[in-house]
C-alpha cells in the first residue's frame, strides 16, 4: 500500500511539473488522488474493467467517471459510476474529496455502511446511492452538507430511523429513502425542508402519524408514504400544498376523510392513492377539478355515499379503483366516464351499488381492460353494444341482480380472459358465440336460470382452466367437445342441472383436472374406464344421478383423490377394496345405492366420520362405528370328518398363501413405496385463506422471500409443518390475472424433477371480502440462481454457512438441469409449452442444489408453431404492447411481433448459460446499444474466453494442467451459449442437441 501511494504521489508531481503547476498547489490536490486510490482499493469486483483507467499512467482527472474543477486544477468535483456492477464498500477516504459536488453510484453492488466521513463533503450537491446493498444507519452528520440538493438512497438495506437533523438541509429538493428497512416515527423536522420537491419514504416500516409539519412543504410535488405502518389522520395542511402531483399513502392504517375541496386545493394532482386504509367519508366531487388526475386508487376503505357524476371532466383518468367500500349509489356516473378516453380499469365491486346497468357502459373507452362490479345490487341486462369494448380482458359482474339473456355479441370480445356472471338471474340459453372467445381462462356462469343445451362451440376455448355452469336448468347431453379441454385444471362443474345421457368416454382427456362435479343431474350408464387417465383428480362428485353398474376399477389409479361422492345412484356389487388404499381420501359417500357385501376396514373406512354407506341394505361388517350387521359365515351340514379334512386343507392352503403373500409383499414393497411417494409428491392440497394467514404469520415481512411485478412471495409453514412458498398475486397489477391463469394452467399440467412443483392454488376472498389469489409451491431452501450469480452482499452465506459461490461443476449441473426442464416442456409435453421468461430469478435451487425452473406466468401452451404471440400490455400506456419476457433474455424476433416458439426459449437459455459462466447480466450498461452478452462472448472466443469468465471460477485454477481443462471447458460452454442465442431462430441449437453437448463437456472436464 505504501509503495502504491508513493508511486501515485510521484506520478502526480511529474504531472504538476509538466503542466507548469506550482508544487504547493500540486500537493494540495494530492489528497484527491489518494482518496480515489483508496476508493478503488475498496472495490472487490469490477466486471467491466471501468476502473482500469485509474492507474499511474494518467492523471486522475482523466480517470473514468471523474470530473475535475477548471478553476482548481486537480480537485475532483464529480464522481459518477452508474450500473457498472461494482462490488465492495465505500472507502471512508471518500470524505477527503473536499471539492466534490456530485457523487452518483446508483445500481451497483456496494455494501457495508455508508461512511460517516461523507459528512465532510461540505460542497456536495447530489448524493445518489440508490439500488445498492448499503446497510447500517443513515449517517447523521449528513446534516453538515448544507449544499445538498438531492439525497437518494432508495432500494438499499438501511436500518434504524431518520435522524432529525436531516431537516436542517436548507437546499434539499429531493429526499428519497424508499425500499429500505427504516423504522420509527418520521421526524417532524422534515417539515423544515422548505425547498423540498419530492419525498419518498415508502416500503419501509415507519410507524406513528404523518407529521403535521409536512404542511409547511409548500413546493412539494411528490409525497410517497405507502407500504408502512402509519396511523392517525392525514394532516389537513397537506391538502393545501397546491403543487402536489403524486400523493400515495396506500397500505397503512390511516383514518379520517378527505376534505371536500381537495380538487380545488390540489389542482395538479395526477395520482391519489390511499387503498388499504381505514378512511371514511365521501368521495369529494371537487376531485373533478383536478383535471390531470390519472389514478384514483381508494380500494378497501370505508368510503360511503355517492360517486361523483362529473368524473367525465377527468379526461386522462386511467385507473378508477373504488372497490370494497360502502358506496351507495346507482350507476349514473358511468355515462360521464365515456369522456375518459384512456380509461383502463373500472373497479367498484363489493359496494352498495344499485340500480340498472346503463347502456352507456358500452360507450366507455375502447382501451378499457377490466371491469369489476361484482357483489353489488345491480339490475338490468347486459347491453349487446358491449362488444364495443373489444380490448376487455376481465368482465366480473357476479353476485348481482342482473336478468335477461347474455347477448350473442359477447362473442366479439376476443380479448376476454375472465368472464364471471355467476349468482345473478340470467335466463335464456348460453350463447354459442362464447366459443369464439378462444382466449378465455375462466368462464363462470353458475347459479343463474340458464336453460337449453350446453354449446358445443365451447370446445374451441382451449385455454380454459375453470368452467362452472352449476346451479342452472341446462338439459341435453354433456358435450363430447368439452371433454377435449385438457387445459381444464382447477374446476369443471355442471352440477345441479338437468343433464341426461351418459358420461362421455372421452372424460379421460381431462388429464389436468383437479375437481369434477357432475352431481344432481340425470346422468345414466356406467362410469367410463377412461376416468383412470384423470390422474390429477382430487375432488370427484357424481352424486344424485342414475349411474349404475359396479364402482369402476378406473378409480383405482386416482391416488390423489381426497373427496369422492357417489351417493344417490344405482351402483351395485361390492365396495372395492382399493378405496381403502387411496391414502389421501378424507371424504367418501356411497350412501343410497345398491351395494352389497363386506365393507373394507382399512384406510378411509377407519374414520367413520369421513365415510357414509347408509341405505345400502346388503352391506355388512366394517368399522363398528358404521353400525352395520356382522357378516354371516356360510353354513355347512358336512360330517365332522369332512369338516376336519376341509380345515386341514384350508390350513395347508393358508400356510402356502401366507408364504406367497410374504414374498409378494417383499417384491411389491418397493413398488408400493414408490407409489406412495408419488402420491404424496403430487397431492394437491386444499388450503384455506385462514391457513395461509397462519402459515405466513399474517403475511409478515419477516417471511418475505421476494417481490415481483405480479406477486409477492412469502415463506410459510402449514398446519402439518410442511414448509412452502406462497405467491400472493398483485391483482391490481395489469397482467397479474393472466400470469395467475397461465401458471395454474401450465404447472397443473406438468410434472418433472427440474420443474417447480405447485402444491395448491387459492382463489377466493380474504377476510375483508377482497378478491385474493395465491399459488402455493414447494419451498426451495437455496433460493434462486439470481442470488448465487449476483449476491446482494459480498461474502453472503447460505443457510449452512457456506460461501455463496458456485463451483464450475455445480454450474454445469445447473445448466444441464435447466436444459432438461426446457426440453421436457418442448418435447415431453403435449401440446408443447413455451416458458417465455427464462432468467436466473426464475430458476430455483433445492437442498441438493438441483435446479428447478419456475414462474410460468408468461408460459404459453402451443399446439402448433403458428400460435399468435401473447402481447403483455404495458401498464404505462393503453396503446403500447410490451415485449414478451424479460429484457435481455427475450429473443429479438419477439420484439418484431413474431410468434412465440420453442426457439425463443432456446435463445433465452443461451443467454442464461452465458450469464452463468461470465457472471454478467445481459442488461449491463457497458454493453451499450451496439453490443449484447451474445456478441460480447462471441468476440472473446476463443483466445480471450478466460478474460471474460466469472472471476470466482479462477479460485479453482491450480496447476497448469487444471487451468487448461477449465479453459477448454469454458470455451466449449461459451460456444454452446452462442449457438443457442443466434439472432436468427433457424440458426439456433435446440435443447436436445444442447443437452448432448453439455454432457459431453461435463465428461471431458471430469475425465
Amino acid at each position: 500500500m505504501g509503495k502504491l501511494l508513493f508511486l501515485i504521489l510521484n506520478s502526480a508531481l511529474l504531472w504538476c511539473w509538466s503542466s507548469m503547476i506550482s508544487p504547493s498547489a500540486c500537493l494540495q490536490n494530492q489528497t484527491d488522488r489518494l482518496a480515489l486510490a483508496s476508493f478503488k482499493n475498496a472495490i472487490h469486483k469490477d466486471p467491466f474493467g471501468v476502473l482500469s483507467s485509474w492507474n499511474d499512467s494518467t492523471h486522475h482527472c482523466e480517470w473514468h467517471g471523474i470530473v475535475c474543477s477548471k478553476g482548481h486544477p486537480g480537485r475532483v468535483i464529480s464522481l459518477i459510476l452508474i450500473s457498472h456492477g461494482l462490488e465492495g464498500f465505500l472507502s471512508p477516504h471518500i470524505g477527503n474529496l473536499s471539492f466534490l459536488r456530485v457523487m452518483v453510484l446508483q445500481n451497483n453492488s456496494f455494501s457495508s455502511e455508508i461512511p460517516s466521513q461523507i459528512g465532510n463533503l461540505l460542497q456536495l450537491h447530489r448524493l445518489i446511492l440508490s439500488n445498492n446493498s448499503f446497510g447500517g444507519l443513515i449517517p447523521s452528520n449528513l446534516s453538515r452538507c448544507l449544499n445538498l440538493c438531492i439525497l437518494d438512497l432508495i432500494d438499499n438495506q438501511l436500518v434504524g430511523g431518520i435522524h432529525s437533523n436531516l431537516g436542517s438541509l436548507p437546499r434539499l429538493e429531493i429526499l428519497d429513502l424508499a425500499k429500505n428497512r427504516l423504522v420509527g416515527p418520521i421526524p417532524p423536522s422534515i417539515g423544515n425542508l422548505s425547498q423540498l420537491l419530492e419525498l419518498s419514504l415508502g416500503e419501509n416500516a415507519f410507524h406513528g402519524e404523518i407529521p403535521k409539519d409536512f404542511s409547511r412543504l409548500k413546493r412539494l410535488e411528490v409525497l410517497l408514504l405507502g407500504l408502512n405502518k402509519l396511523t392517525g389522520e392525514i394532516p389537513p395542511g397537506i391538502f393545501n400544498i397546491s403543487s402536489l402531483r403524486d400523493f400515495f399513502v396506500g397500505w397503512n392504517q390511516l383514518w379520517g376523510s378527505f376534505p371536500s375541496d381537495i380538487g380545488n386545493t390540489l389542482p395538479s394532482l395526477y395520482c391519489l392513492g390511499a387503498s388499504h386504509n381505514l378512511l371514511t367519508g365521501t368521495i369529494p366531487s371537487s376531485l373533478t377539478n383536478a383535471t390531470s388526475l390519472e389514478k384514483l386508487l381508494l380500494y378497501n376503505n370505508s368510503f360511503h355515499g355517492p360517486i361523483p357524476k362529473t368524473l367525465g371532466r377527468l379526461k386522462y383518468l386511467k385507473f378508477f379503483v373504488l372497490g370494497l367500500n360502502q358506496l351507495q349509489d346507482d350507476l349514473s356516473f358511468i355515462s360521464s366516464l365515456a369522456n375518459c378516453s384512456s380509461l383502463d380499469t373500472l373497479t367498484v365491486e363489493s359496494n352498495l351499488i344499485h340500480g340498472w346497468l346503463p347502456t352507456s357502459i358500452s360507450n366507455l373507452s375502447s382501451s378499457l381492460n377490466r371491469i369489476f362490479m361484482a357483489n353489488n345490487h345491480i339490475q338490468g341486462t347486459i347491453p349487446s353494444a358491449l362488444r364495443n369494448l373489444y380490448n376487455l380482458s376481465v368482465l366480473s359482474l357476479e353476485n348481482n341482480l342482473l336478468t335477461g339473456c347474455i347477448p350473442d355479441s359477447i362473442g366479439a370480445l376476443h380479448s376476454l380472459q375472465g368472464l364471471s356472471l355467476s349468482r345473478n338471474m340470467f335466463t335464456g340459453e348460453v350463447p354459442s358465440s362464447i366459443g369464439n372467445i378462444t382466449s378465455l381462462y375462466i368462464l363462470d356462469l353458475a347459479t343463474n336460470n340458464f336453460h337449453g343445451f350446453i354449446p358445443q362451440s365451447l370446445g374451441n376455448c382451449k385455454q380454459l382452466i375453470t368452467l362452472d355452469f352449476s346451479n342452472n336448468s341446462l338439459i341435453g347431453l354433456v358435450p363430447v367437445e368439452m371433454m377435449g379441454l385438457s387445459s381444464l385444471s382447477i374446476i369443471f362443474s355442471l352440477a345441479h342441472n338437468k343433464l341426461s345421457g351418459s358420461l362421455p368416454l372421452q372424460v379421460g382427456s381431462l388429464i389436468n383436472l383437479a375437481e369434477l362435479d357432475l352431481s344432481y343431474n340425470r346422468l345414466t350408464g356406467l362410469i367410463p374406464a377412461s376416468i383412470s387417465d384423470c390422474l390429477r383428480l382430487e375432488w370427484l362428485y357424481l352424486e344424485a344421478n342414475s349411474f349404475h353398474g359396479q364402482i369402476p376399477k378406473g378409480l383405482r389409479p386416482l391416488r390423489g383423490l381426497q373427496e369422492l361422492d357417489l351417493s344417490n345412484n344405482n351402483f351395485a356389487g361390492p365396495i372395492p377394496s382399493f378405496l381403502a388404499e387411496l391414502s389421501l381420501l378424507t371424504y367418501l359417500n356411497l350412501s343410497f345405492n345398491e351395494l352389497e357385501g363386506q365393507v373394507p376396514e382399512g384406510g378411509v373406512f377407519l374414520n367413520v366420520s369421513a365415510v357414509s354407506v347408509s341405505e345400502n341394505s346388503e352391506l355388512c361388517g366394517g368399522a363398528p362405528g358404521l353400525k352395520l350387521p356382522l357378516c354371516k359365515l356360510p353354513s355347512s351340514n358336512k360330517s365332522s370328518t369332512t369338516m376336519i379334512f376341509v380345515v386341514a386343507i384350508s390350513l395347508l392352503c393358508s400356510a402356502f398363501l401366507l408364504l406367497s403373500v410374504f414374498w409378494y409383499h417383499k417384491k411389491k414393497q418397493t413398488r408400493t413405496d414408490a407409489s406412495t411417494s408419488f402420491s404424496l409428491e403430487h397431492q394437491f392440497l386444499r388450503i384455506s385463506y385462514e391457513e395461509l394467514l397462519r402459515a405466513t404469520d399474517k403475511f409478515s415481512e419477516i417471511n418475505l422471500i421476494g417481490k415481483g411485478t405480479y406477486g409477492t412471495v412469502y415463506k410459510g409453514i402449514l398446519d402439518g409443518n410442511a414448509t412452502v412458498a406462497v405467491k400472493v398475486l398483485h391483482l391490481t397489477q395489469r397482467g397479474a390475472l393472466r400470469s395467475f391463469f397461465s401458471e395454474c394452467q401450465t404447472l397443473g399440467a406438468i410434472r418433472h424433477r427440474n420443474l417447480v412443483k405447485i402444491l395448491s392454488v387459492y382463489s377466493g376472498m380474504d377476510f375483508r371480502g377482497n378478491d385474493f389469489k395465491a399459488l402455493i409451491y414447494e419451498f426451495m431452501a437455496n433460493e434462486s440462481l439470481e442470488e448465487w450469480l449476483h449476491p446482494q452482499t459480498i461474502g453472503q452465506d447460505d443457510e449452512r454457512g457456506e460461501s455463496r459461490n458456485l463451483r464450475l461443476v455445480q454450474r454445469l449441473h445447473i445448466a444441464i438441469d435447466i436444459a432438461t426442464a426446457i426440453e421436457y416442456l418442448h418435447k415431453g409435453c403435449y401440446p408443447a409449452i413455451v416458458h417465455g421468461d427464462l432468467k436466473p430469478s426464475n430458476v430455483l435451487l433445492n437442498n441438493d442444489m438441483v435446479a428447478q425452473v419456475g414462474d410460468f406466468g408468461l408460459a404459453k401452451i402451443i399446439s402448433t408453431m403458428s400460435v399468435e404471440a401473447i402481447g403483455v400490455q404495458d401498464q404505462g400506456s393503453s396503446t403500447s404492447t410490451a415485449v414478451r419476457g424479460s429484457i435481455g433474455y427475450v429473443p429479438p424476433e419477439y420484439g418484431m411481433g413474431n410468434e412465440v416458439s420453442t426457439l425463443g426459449d432456446a435463445y433465452s437459455y443461451g443467454i442464461l448459460l452465458l450469464e452463468i459462466f461470465t457472471g454478467k447480466r445481459p442488461t449491463e450498461e457497458a454493453f451499450g446499444h451496439n453490443l449484447n452478452l451474445h456478441s460480447f462472448v462471441q468476440m472473446a472466443l476463443p483466445d480471450q474466453a478466460m478474460d471474460i469468465v466469472d472471476l470466482r471460477l479462477w479460485s479453482e485454477v491450480g496447476d497448469q494442467q487444471q487451468e487448461i481443462k477449465i479453459k477448454d471447458c469454458i470455451i466449449s460452454i461459451f460456444k454452446l451459449g452462442v449457438a443457442c442465442s443466434m439472432e436468427s431462430p433457424s440458426d439456433r441449437m435446440d435443447m436436445t442437441e444442447a443437452i448432448g453437448k453439455l454432457y459431453s463437456i461435463k465428461a471431458s472436464y471430469e475425465g
